[in-house]
This record gives structure tokens, C-alpha cells and sequence, in this order.
């Protein structure tokens, strides 16, 4: 992966060949994402959600993505929205606040596709209430419960320890959960 850092250089100096062997190595990133993401899921299908993360990638021509653990955070966003936009376009009629926090150890998808659409809505307020308040948390939510990583791939990325992450972890479950629980009442 450390390849990425590169061919993202090359290909924003100009290099085309760089820019279609990066074209090849995020789309097979975005679909490893994204069969994590849905994991037997049939709520949408990988192809979707990766086609619909490339296209936000690639057609967003201010985006500037500097190295390996900023493209991770961006697709983990990008599939996050998408997620929440589905979920939007569904019709949710209400608002859930009774989200069980185990349930982080999924995906946003296998919640969405039990019919939880409150749920996950409910889980988008409260994270972006967690990232006014720690982007640093309200990212590793994203990458671990959006784009389905593993506390172990996260700590590779982003060059942290898994001890660290998990210690993080923790304190981002437990604000989502006293956030969800004002929700609730």
C-alpha cells in the first residue's frame, strides 16, 4: 500500500500511466471496503457502493489525496455518506435511539439492512456531534463501522498503535452511546 502514497504523487504531477495504476489499486481497495462493508448483505450490492465511492473520489476534482491514511479516512467518509444517503432515500420516518453499541462491531449496512434506518440516522447526528467535538474519534467510527476495518488495519494506516485505538475506541463508543441515549429521551 505504501505504492499509493506514490502513484497518488505521479499521478497529480501529471503521470497518466500513474493515474491508471491508481485508478486499478483504489478501485480493488474500495471493493475490499466494500465487501467488508456488506458482508452477505442484500440491502445494496458492492459493485453499487463501490462504483458510487469511486465516482465521488475521482469526479471530485478539488480533492486532494495526499497519502495512504488520508484516502483511507476519504473513502471511509465517502462510503459513509452513501450509506446515509440510501438509508435517507428509503424514507426513514422516524428517529431510533435505541441503537445497541455492539452493533458498532458490524457494519452500517448489516444495521441498515435489519431495517434499523432510525438507527443509523440517529448514529450519523450523533457522530457528527462526536466530530465537532474529536475528528480523530469521529474518523476511526468512520473507517471501523463505514468502511468495515479491523482495529488492526486502522493502526497500519493511520500509524497508531492497537492499543491506542482500542483505548479510542472505547471513549467514541461510550459518547455515541450517551449520545444516543439523550436521543432516546
Amino acid at each position: 500500500m505504501s505504492d499509493i502514497t506514490e502513484l497518488i504523487g505521479r499521478a497529480r504531477a501529471g503521470d497518466a500511466q500513474a493515474s491508471e495504476r491508481l485508478f486499478t489499486a483504489l478501485y480493488d481497495e474500495l471493493r475490499r471496503l466494500a465487501a467488508g462493508q456488506l458482508r452477505g448483505d442484500n440491502l445494496m450490492r458492492s459493485t453499487s457502493l463501490v462504483h458510487e465511492t469511486w465516482l465521488k473520489l475521482a469526479n471530485h476534482g478539488s480533492l486532494e489525496i495526499t497519502d495512504r491514511s488520508h484516502y483511507f479516512a476519504i473513502a471511509a467518509r465517502v462510503m459513509r455518506q452513501i450509506v446515509i444517503d440510501h438509508v435517507r432515500a428509503r424514507g426513514a420516518k422516524r428517529r431510533g435511539g435505541d441503537i445497541h453499541l455492539e452493533s458498532l462491531d458490524t457494519t452500517a449496512m448489516q444495521v441498515a439492512g435489519q431495517g434499523h434506518d432510525g438507527d443509523v440516522l440517529a448514529l450519523d447526528d450523533a457522530l457528527q456531534r462526536l466530530g465537532d467535538v474529536d475528528p480523530a474519534l469521529a474518523s476511526l467510527v468512520e473507517m471501523r463501522f463505514y468502511a468495515g476495518l479491523e482495529l488492526a488495519e486502522i493502526s497500519s494506516v493511520i500509524d497508531r498503535s492497537e492499543r491506542s485505538l482500542k483505548r479510542d475506541w472505547r471513549r467514541a463508543r461510550a459518547f455515541l452511546q450517551r449520545e444516543l441515549g439523550h436521543a432516546a429521551t
